[in-house]
């Protein structure tokens, strides 16, 4: 079982849209998702990844997860009738609830169609800002 560091851990909300599927890595739990999902999600992946090169890619909690020395950075993942992405901090989330608005949200969690993504500028703020506080904690 993986060590638990910092902030709760996601606990995704529905039914995961790879249901059955224990993925291995994150190309083939998007492999496994529809494809509007998929879309949604591959984009959100390309966006994480532009903004935080030195981060590596993994699965965990059934989901896949960027981490950021050795530590969960974001999450993401998609569900029956919604995609979620989830910064890991609650903190983030209420420190950018103007901007999520439109979106539902929840402790550190962020749902949003497959249909309406979450806008490109936005996650890089979230991703740089969970950045600092991986960094801000490492440094205490």
């Amino acid at each position: 079982m993986e060590e638990q560091h910092g902030p709760a851990q996601p606990k995704p909300a529905g039914r995961p849209a790879v249901k059955g599927t224990l993925a291995r890595d994150v190309d083939e739990y998007l492999a496994a998702v529809p494809e509007e999902a998929r879309a949604a999600l591959e984009t959100l992946r390309q966006t994480i990844r532009a903004a935080a090169p030195q981060a590596t890619e993994a699965i965990s909690y059934q989901m896949p997860t960027f981490k950021y020395q050795g530590r969960p950075l974001v999450y993401f993942a998609a569900f029956k009738n919604h995609c979620s992405f989830f910064p890991a901090s609650g903190a983030i989330v209420e420190a950018y609830q103007d901007e999520l608005k439109a979106y539902d949200t929840h402790k550190g969690t962020i749902r949003f169609p497959a249909n309406k993504p979450l806008p490109a500028a936005l996650v890089r703020k979230i991703v740089k800002a969970r950045i600092a506080e991986i960094e801000a904690n490492a440094a205490r």
